[in-house]
Protein backbone atom coordinates (compact mmCIF):
# COMPACT_ATOMS: atom_id res chain seq x y z
CA UNK A 1 0.00 0.00 0.00
CA UNK A 2 3.00 2.28 0.34
CA UNK A 3 2.91 3.00 -3.40
CA UNK A 4 -0.68 4.23 -3.25
CA UNK A 5 0.16 6.27 -0.13
CA UNK A 6 3.01 7.89 -2.05
CA UNK A 7 0.76 8.51 -5.05
CA UNK A 8 -1.86 10.22 -2.89
CA UNK A 9 0.80 12.34 -1.18
CA UNK A 10 2.32 13.36 -4.54
CA UNK A 11 -1.13 14.10 -5.95
CA UNK A 12 -1.87 16.36 -2.98
CA UNK A 13 1.34 18.24 -3.69
CA UNK A 14 0.19 18.91 -7.25
CA UNK A 15 -3.26 19.96 -6.07
CA UNK A 16 -1.72 22.50 -3.66
CA UNK A 17 0.34 24.23 -6.34
CA UNK A 18 -0.96 27.54 -7.74
CA UNK A 19 -2.84 27.00 -10.98
CA UNK A 20 -2.18 29.11 -14.03
CA UNK A 21 -5.42 30.26 -15.64
CA UNK A 22 -3.90 30.60 -19.10
CA UNK A 23 -3.34 26.91 -19.81
CA UNK A 24 -5.00 25.08 -22.66
CA UNK A 25 -7.30 22.12 -21.94
CA UNK A 26 -4.69 19.42 -22.60
CA UNK A 27 -2.29 21.15 -20.19
CA UNK A 28 -4.89 20.82 -17.40
CA UNK A 29 -4.90 17.01 -17.53
CA UNK A 30 -3.17 15.02 -14.81
CA UNK A 31 -2.59 11.27 -14.87
CA UNK A 32 -2.24 9.55 -11.48
CA UNK A 33 -0.22 6.57 -12.66
CA UNK A 34 -0.03 3.33 -10.73
CA UNK A 35 0.77 -0.29 -11.42
CA UNK A 36 -2.23 -2.15 -12.89
CA UNK A 37 -1.93 -4.70 -10.09
CA UNK A 38 -2.79 -1.86 -7.67
CA UNK A 39 -6.14 -1.08 -9.34
CA UNK A 40 -8.23 -2.43 -6.47
CA UNK A 41 -6.10 -0.62 -3.90
CA UNK A 42 -6.46 2.67 -5.78
CA UNK A 43 -10.24 2.20 -6.02
CA UNK A 44 -10.48 1.36 -2.35
CA UNK A 45 -8.58 4.54 -1.48
CA UNK A 46 -10.44 6.94 -3.79
CA UNK A 47 -11.83 8.75 -0.75
CA UNK A 48 -8.29 9.62 0.27
CA UNK A 49 -7.76 11.35 -3.09
CA UNK A 50 -10.89 13.37 -2.35
CA UNK A 51 -9.60 14.20 1.15
CA UNK A 52 -6.24 15.27 -0.29
CA UNK A 53 -8.10 17.54 -2.70
CA UNK A 54 -10.00 19.16 0.18
CA UNK A 55 -6.78 19.65 2.17
CA UNK A 56 -5.37 21.42 -0.90
CA UNK A 57 -8.33 23.84 -0.84
CA UNK A 58 -9.86 22.45 -4.03
CA UNK A 59 -13.23 20.94 -4.88
CA UNK A 60 -13.60 17.34 -6.02
CA UNK A 61 -15.97 15.63 -8.42
CA UNK A 62 -15.65 11.94 -9.29
CA UNK A 63 -16.80 10.45 -12.59
CA UNK A 64 -16.74 6.66 -12.45
CA UNK A 65 -16.64 5.02 -15.89
CA UNK A 66 -16.48 1.48 -14.53
CA UNK A 67 -19.96 0.48 -15.68
CA UNK A 68 -20.20 2.84 -18.66
CA UNK A 69 -19.71 0.21 -21.36
CA UNK A 70 -22.10 -2.30 -19.75
CA UNK A 71 -24.78 0.37 -19.34
CA UNK A 72 -24.33 1.56 -22.91
CA UNK A 73 -24.41 -2.00 -24.26
CA UNK A 74 -27.55 -2.84 -22.27
CA UNK A 75 -29.33 0.06 -24.00
CA UNK A 76 -28.36 -1.09 -27.52
CA UNK A 77 -31.14 -2.50 -29.67
CA UNK A 78 -28.76 -4.88 -31.46
CA UNK A 79 -26.74 -6.02 -28.43
CA UNK A 80 -27.52 -9.71 -28.99
CA UNK A 81 -26.14 -9.48 -32.53
CA UNK A 82 -22.94 -7.90 -31.22
CA UNK A 83 -22.30 -10.95 -29.08
CA UNK A 84 -22.92 -13.30 -32.01
CA UNK A 85 -20.62 -11.30 -34.31
CA UNK A 86 -18.36 -9.15 -32.11
CA UNK A 87 -16.65 -7.55 -35.10
CA UNK A 88 -19.91 -5.84 -35.98
CA UNK A 89 -19.68 -3.61 -32.89
CA UNK A 90 -16.84 -1.51 -34.31
CA UNK A 91 -19.17 0.99 -35.98
CA UNK A 92 -21.31 1.28 -32.86
CA UNK A 93 -18.28 2.08 -30.69
CA UNK A 94 -18.23 5.58 -32.18
CA UNK A 95 -21.60 6.07 -30.47
CA UNK A 96 -20.17 4.74 -27.20
CA UNK A 97 -17.33 7.25 -27.46
CA UNK A 98 -19.80 10.10 -27.99
CA UNK A 99 -21.94 9.01 -25.03
CA UNK A 100 -18.94 8.63 -22.75
CA UNK A 101 -17.44 11.94 -23.82
CA UNK A 102 -20.73 13.67 -23.08
CA UNK A 103 -20.89 12.08 -19.62
CA UNK A 104 -17.47 13.42 -18.69
CA UNK A 105 -18.11 16.74 -20.45
CA UNK A 106 -21.23 17.34 -18.32
CA UNK A 107 -19.12 17.01 -15.15
CA UNK A 108 -16.45 19.31 -16.54
CA UNK A 109 -18.93 21.99 -17.60
CA UNK A 110 -20.59 21.91 -14.16
CA UNK A 111 -17.20 22.32 -12.44
CA UNK A 112 -15.49 25.63 -11.77
CA UNK A 113 -11.83 26.56 -12.14
CA UNK A 114 -11.04 25.35 -8.61
CA UNK A 115 -12.45 21.85 -9.13
CA UNK A 116 -10.62 18.65 -9.88
CA UNK A 117 -12.80 16.31 -11.91
CA UNK A 118 -11.44 12.81 -11.37
CA UNK A 119 -12.07 9.98 -13.81
CA UNK A 120 -11.98 6.47 -12.41
CA UNK A 121 -12.42 3.30 -14.45
CA UNK A 122 -10.03 3.96 -17.35
CA UNK A 123 -9.07 0.28 -17.35
CA UNK A 124 -12.64 -0.70 -18.23
CA UNK A 125 -12.32 1.18 -21.51
CA UNK A 126 -9.57 -1.14 -22.71
CA UNK A 127 -10.58 -2.72 -26.01
CA UNK A 128 -13.49 -0.32 -26.52
CA UNK A 129 -12.04 3.15 -26.53
CA UNK A 130 -8.63 4.71 -26.13
CA UNK A 131 -8.24 7.04 -23.17
CA UNK A 132 -6.46 9.47 -25.50
CA UNK A 133 -9.59 9.69 -27.68
CA UNK A 134 -11.76 10.51 -24.69
CA UNK A 135 -9.36 13.21 -23.55
CA UNK A 136 -9.15 14.67 -27.05
CA UNK A 137 -12.96 14.96 -27.06
CA UNK A 138 -13.24 16.76 -23.71
CA UNK A 139 -10.00 18.70 -23.21
CA UNK A 140 -11.54 21.96 -24.35
CA UNK A 141 -14.13 21.76 -21.57
CA UNK A 142 -11.70 21.61 -18.62
CA UNK A 143 -11.95 24.64 -16.34
CA UNK A 144 -10.01 23.40 -13.31
CA UNK A 145 -8.09 20.15 -13.66
CA UNK A 146 -8.92 16.67 -14.96
CA UNK A 147 -7.37 13.82 -13.00
CA UNK A 148 -7.33 10.43 -14.73
CA UNK A 149 -6.64 7.48 -12.44
CA UNK A 150 -4.42 5.52 -14.79
CA UNK A 151 -3.36 1.91 -14.27
CA UNK A 152 -0.38 1.71 -16.55
CA UNK A 153 2.98 3.30 -17.22
CA UNK A 154 4.53 6.55 -18.34
CA UNK A 155 7.98 6.62 -19.84
CA UNK A 156 9.61 9.27 -22.02
CA UNK A 157 6.28 11.05 -22.50
CA UNK A 158 4.49 7.88 -23.61
CA UNK A 159 1.49 6.52 -21.69
CA UNK A 160 0.50 2.86 -21.83
CA UNK A 161 -2.84 1.74 -20.32
CA UNK A 162 -2.50 -1.61 -18.53
CA UNK A 163 0.99 -1.92 -20.06
CA UNK A 164 -0.72 -3.81 -22.86
CA UNK A 165 -0.96 -1.74 -26.01
CA UNK A 166 1.15 0.69 -27.90
CA UNK A 167 1.31 3.89 -25.95
CA UNK A 168 0.65 7.40 -27.08
CA UNK A 169 2.44 10.64 -26.47
CA UNK A 170 0.41 13.14 -24.54
CA UNK A 171 1.09 16.38 -22.78
CA UNK A 172 -0.69 15.47 -19.56
CA UNK A 173 1.16 15.89 -16.29
CA UNK A 174 2.18 12.49 -14.90
CA UNK A 175 1.81 12.00 -11.15
CA UNK A 176 3.58 8.90 -9.88
CA UNK A 177 4.32 7.26 -6.55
Amino acid sequence: MAKIDDLIRNYEGFAKLPWSAGLSGPQKVWFAIYDPTDERRARHRIGEFANATARAGRSWHLVDLTDAFAEWMAAQEYRAEYFVAPGSIQLALADFRAVLSEQVREALVAADENTIVAVQGAATLFGCLRVSELIDDIAGDISGRLLVLFPGTHEDGVYRLLDARDGWSYHAVPITA
